[in-house]
């Protein structure tokens, strides 16, 4: 399935993308797509559902992230192979973790915002895993269980403050508007292989980022295995499992970084598209 959540004049309201890709309103059936959303049981009754007895949506839809009540925003940093050869960093012994502060969650069409200070604002599509079960102790074989779907994510990274910043990464992961999640949240089952989804990112119409996740370091199961020994990880809790290259810092012979009135545009195989305008904050 692919779920949805989509601003209206009364609030945010969860949706679903039947098969002829044909958006319907799910709101007479679940309230919202949240953590609760996610227990198998409640997956279960909406994929049991007719979904061409819905009512369909009418006009462009307005994009909220696509899961609310977001637990923890957790994020695995060089993760690619090639990404990590792009930026002169040694591939990592165990993944790297960072966090992304929750506030900086918008929807993946909603506007970028380049914080005051900033010279280095940056893109990154990344694979964006989200948790169903909770995970304790877990083994890599039986990680991906704990999986309820999969989404698209921009980490936008201001690299100024993430690496001089003194600190931790989170400084410069987690300015307002810099973790677009979405459109979709694409149940487990509709994704045969989570290691074989192609990921390419656009700036300006200029094709910026191109890779697969079969370059990933550690792959999803590792990485949910290795974070449920250090914590619980719980229904609702976001991954953003690495970039493949072509950030901005790592073009040649001179890095790249966003300006007022720039567009992103983001994709991965079979779990939807972003477009982010730019905008410099006042």
């Amino acid at each position: 399935m692919k779920l949805f959540r989509y601003r209206t004049a009364d609030g945010v309201k969860p949706g679903l993308m039947d098969e002829s890709g044909v958006a319907r309103d799910l709101s007479i059936h679940v309230g919202d797509v949240t953590p609760e959303t996610l227990n198998p049981s409640v997956l279960a009754g909406i994929r049991a559902l007719d979904a061409s007895a819905l009512p369909e949506l009418s006009g462009e839809i307005d994009y909220a992230p696509c899961i609310g009540s977001v637990g923890k925003f957790l994020c695995i940093g060089l993760n690619y192979s090639d990404h990590a050869e792009e930026v002169g960093a040694t591939a990592p012994e165990h993944p790297i973790l960072f966090m992304k502060a929750n506030s900086c969650i918008v929807g993946p069409n909603d506007e970028i915002r380049i914080p005051r200070g900033s010279t280095k604002t940056d893109w990154e599509v990344e694979l964006g895993v989200v948790i169903g079960t909770a995970a304790k102790y877990v083994t890599v074989e039986s990680a991906l269980d704990h999986v309820a779907g999969y989404c698209v994510v921009n980490d936008v990274s201001e690299r100024d403050f993430q690496m001089q910043l003194t600190g931790q990464w989170t400084k410069g992961k987690s300015c307002d508007t810099f973790g677009p999640i979405g459109p979709w949240l694409v149940t487990a089952d509709e994704v045969a292989d989570p290691q074989a989804l192609a990921l390419s990112c656009d700036v300006n119409g200029q094709r910026m980022q191109t890779g697969n996740t079969d370059k990933m370091i550690f792959s999803v199961a590792e990485v949910i295995s290795h974070l449920s020994q250090l914590m619980t990880l719980h229904p609702g809790d976001v991954i953003a499992t690495g970039t493949p290259p072509g950030v901005g810092m790592g073009q040649k012979p001179n890095a790249i970084f966003l300006r007022d009135g720039d567009v992103i545009e983001l994709e991965i195989q079979g779990l939807g598209r972003q477009r982010q305008s730019v905008r410099a904050d006042d």
